[in-house]
């Protein structure tokens, strides 16, 4: 038993008018369903082979219509029969030779639902009760996680543990509508009229496990994104980054859960709203900010200024202390300033600065000490008296000294 492609595409409102007697989604399904049943339209009075009408028999002759965005499942006895995931329209037939069971179409699905199908296909022939379901295949939006409590991690960049309350949401995509319906939708959603899989029902268990391992897993998403070198081990991009942290995030879940892997569950992207960081992490961010601050050419020109304003003070100041700081030379204020230069690094987030080299100081020109002129002149005389000097000389010292 199986389906045969009646049409692909879109439903038009040609073959609407025609088919009087087909399955279809239930109406007014919410964009965060996962799952919900595929329901009769119409009667047949008459028409095609679908005649017996019985509830919860799919019968020869109906015709099943599958949307954009959707995969079709049947059921029988609780086991999984058929798969649709390409859009169009499809007849059941139990007793055509060429119908078959799966249709996975060309799309991102077809390797992924051919494989699961493998494993989980069962060949029964009509029985008691056969069901059909729609799995929703596109983004399932507003799926929130958040802490009440700082989570930590261990921060590549900062180098230590860091840490901070957040929430936000994320988007949730199901991958393989086979492992989905087999291994996580409870069975009280597969039932005849059963209620729809939706996961923002705060009623829906299965929804708030995902809820839950969702922020058990938080601690390890972060570290995954803050700890991977192509993400610059930057916590501060990640509020931007979406995609990049979903990713992150959906390999915290999959390590942990296996949700791709066992329940056919990807996350797709993620929207964080808010990011507390605690006090600790507070503080090694402002020491992060100041270190990038004097990094590079921004903290070479900042050195540079310093150096000037501080030569300019000392030779507004005058004395031996403005001789002092300029006795250290221009090479070993270019050392100081050539330090800044040195990238700031995660270990220590303070600049690197080089020391200049010891200088000694330069000694001050000595001033000529102010003599007595009695004592200029006695000992000049005795220079005179020993023919050491002439009396012209003695004349002109004299008048020097006595301003004469």
């Amino acid at each position: 038993m199986g389906f045969i492609k009646a049409f692909s595409g879109a439903l038009g409102g040609t073959f609407a008018d025609q088919w009087k007697d087909y399955y279809m989604p239930r109406p007014n399904v919410p964009s965060t369903a996962g799952l919900f049943q595929a329901v009769s339209q119409g009667q047949n009075n008459g028409r095609g082979e679908n005649y017996k009408g019985n509830d919860n028999i799919i019968t020869n002759g109906s015709k099943i219509i599958v949307p954009e965005g959707t995969a079709l499942i049947t059921m029988q006895d609780g086991a999984i029969t058929g798969c649709i995931a390409e859009a169009g329209g499809f007849e059941f037939r139990s007793d055509d030779p060429n119908s078959k069971s799966m249709f996975a179409g060309d799309g991102i699905f077809k390797q992924t639902i051919e494989s699961t199908w493998e494993k989980v296909k069962f060949g029964g022939q009509p029985g008691s009760q056969q069901l059909a379901f729609y799995v929703n295949l596109k983004e399932i939006p507003n799926n929130r996680f958040g802490t009440q409590s700082e989570i930590y991690w261990d921060d590549a960049f900062f180098g230590t543990q860091v840490g901070a309350v957040t929430r936000g949401t994320y988007t949730l995509q199901i991958v393989d509508p086979l492992l989905f319906v087999k291994n996580f939708v409870p069975t009280k959603y597969l039932q005849p009229d059963a209620p729809v899989f939706d996961f923002a029902d705060m009623d829906n268990d299965a929804g708030n496990q995902l809820f839950n391992e969702v922020v058990g897993t938080l601690s390890a998403a972060f570290s995954n994104y803050t700890n991977d070198p192509s993400k610059g081990n930057r916590i501060s991009k990640i509020q931007a980054d979406q995609v990049g942290f979903a990713q992150a995030m959906a390999q915290a879940v999959e390590d942990a859960y296996h949700w791709k892997s066992d329940r056919g569950l990807e996350i797709v992207k993620t929207a964080i709203l808010a990011i507390e960081y605690d006090e600790d992490t507070k503080k090694l961010m402002k020491d992060v900010k100041a270190a990038d601050a004097l990094s590079g050419a921004r903290g070479n020109a900042f050195m540079q200024q310093s150096i000037a304003r501080g030569m300019q003070a000392a030779g507004e100041n005058g004395g031996g202390s403005a001789m002092a700081f300029m006795g250290m030379g221009m090479n070993a204020a270019g050392s100081a300033m050539g330090a800044v230069q040195q990238p700031a690094t995660p270990s220590s987030y303070q600049p690197s600065f080089a020391q200049p080299a010891p200088q000694q100081e330069a000694q001050p020109a000595p001033a000529q000490a102010e003599q007595d002129p009695m004592t200029v002149l006695t000992e000049k005389k005795k220079l005179l008296d020993a023919g050491l000097i002439t009396q012209e000389d003695y004349d002109k010292i004299k008048a020097q000294v006595l301003g004469i």
